[in-house]
C-alpha cells in the first residue's frame, strides 16, 4: 500500500516538505471497518501504543460522547502519523447515509482514499456514493477488502462487485490464503511473496513474508499474469515483455502501478481481517 501512497523512491532530487506530506481518507459503507482500520494503522505507525476498539467507545477516532454511545462515526475526524519518512494525514470519515455531506466535505483536500468493502456484503449504497463523490473530485483510490475472517467471506465475489457496482477498473494486488474462518494471511503478487498472520499474536505489525506454498504456487502465478495483463494497458514496455515470455521487474510493476492509480483510474485491490489485526501494514 505504501508504494502507491508515498513518493518514489528513484526520484533523484531531493523533496520538499510538501512533497512528504500525503492526505489520506477512509471512505466507505457503514460498518465496513474504517475506523478499525485508521486504528491499526496508528498502532502499526507507533502514533498509539494500544489499539481501541469501536464496540467498546474506545476508538481514537471516536472522540464524540455520541459516537462512543452509539459505535459509528458521526462527524470526521484527522490525525496524523508518519511512515516512510513521509508525514500521513489520516481523516476517517462517517459511513452512514446521515452524513454524506461530512464526507463530501473532506474529498476535497485528499491525495488519495482507501475505500473498504465489507467481504461478505461486497459493495453497498454507500459505497456507490462515496464513489461518485470520489470520481467527482478526482482522487485516486485503492480498495481494502476487509473482514476477510468473516464466515460467508468471498473475495472474489466483493471484487467483482466493486467492477460492476461501482464501475471501478478493480484489479487484485493481493490473493487471500483462506476465506472466512480459514483466513490465515495472503500472497502480494507485486512481490510474490506469501504473508503469514501468527495466531499467537494480536499485534497488526507482526507478520513474516516468505515462499509461496507450493499447493498455492499456480494461483499465485495466474493471478500475477492477470495482474500484469491489467498493467500492460498503461505500459508498453510491459505489454512488450509479455509478448517475449520476459519476466516483469518489480521495480517497473510498481511504477506502472502507481502511476495508473494516480492518473487512469486503475484501482489496486488488498486485503485483510482490521479487528484481528491482520493485513493493515502488509
Amino acid at each position: 500500500m505504501s508504494s502507491l501512497l508515498l513518493p518514489r523512491a528513484e526520484f533523484s532530487r531531493k523533496l520538499s516538505p510538501m512533497e512528504m506530506i500525503r492526505n489520506v481518507g477512509i471512505v466507505a459503507h457503514i460498518d465496513s471497518g474504517k475506523t478499525t482500520i485508521t486504528e491499526r494503522m496508528l498502532k502499526v505507525s507507533g502514533k498509539i501504543r494500544a489499539v481501541g476498539e469501536v464496540h467498546d467507545g474506545e476508538a481514537t477516532m471516536d472522540f464524540l460522547k455520541e459516537e462512543q454511545e452509539r459505535g459509528i462515526t458521526i462527524g470526521s475526524a484527522a490525525t496524523n502519523f508518519g511512515w516512510s519518512g513521509c508525514t500521513i494525514n489520516l481523516i476517517d470519515t462517517p459511513g452512514h447515509v446521515d452524513f454524506t455531506a461530512e464526507v463530501e466535505r473532506c474529498l476535497r483536500i485528499l491525495d488519495g482514499a482507501v475505500l473498504a468493502i465489507d467481504s461478505v456484503a461486497g459493495a453497498q449504497a454507500q459505497s456507490e456514493t462515496v464513489n461518485r463523490q470520489l470520481d467527482r473530485y478526482r482522487v485516486p483510490r485503492l480498495v481494502f477488502v476487509n473482514k476477510m475472517d468473516r464466515i460467508g467471506a468471498d473475495f472474489q465475489k466483493a471484487v467483482r462487485s466493486v467492477a460492476e457496482r461501482l464501475g471501478q477498473n478493480a484489479v487484485p494486488i493481493q490473493i487471500p490464503v483462506g476465506e472466512g474462518p480459514e483466513y490465515r494471511g495472503h500472497i502480494d503478487l507485486v512481490d510474490m511473496v506469501q504473508v503469514r498472520f501468527p495466531a499467537e499474536s494480536d499485534d497488526p505489525a507482526v507478520f513474516t513474508a516468505g515462499t509461496i506454498d507450493s499447493d498455492l504456487l499456480e494461483a499465485a502465478r495466474a493471478a500475477r499474469y492477470r495482474l500484469l495483463e491489467a498493467l500492460s494497458m498503461h505500459s508498453d514496455e510491459i505489454t512488450e515483455m509479455l509478448l517475449e515470455e520476459m519476466e516483469v521487474p518489480r521495480e517497473l510493476v510498481v511504477r506502472v502501478l502507481r502511476r495508473a492509480a494516480i492518473n487512469d483510474g486503475f484501482v489496486p485491490v488488498l486485503l485483510g481481517a482490521a479487528l484481528r489485526n491482520r493485513g493493515i501494514p502488509a
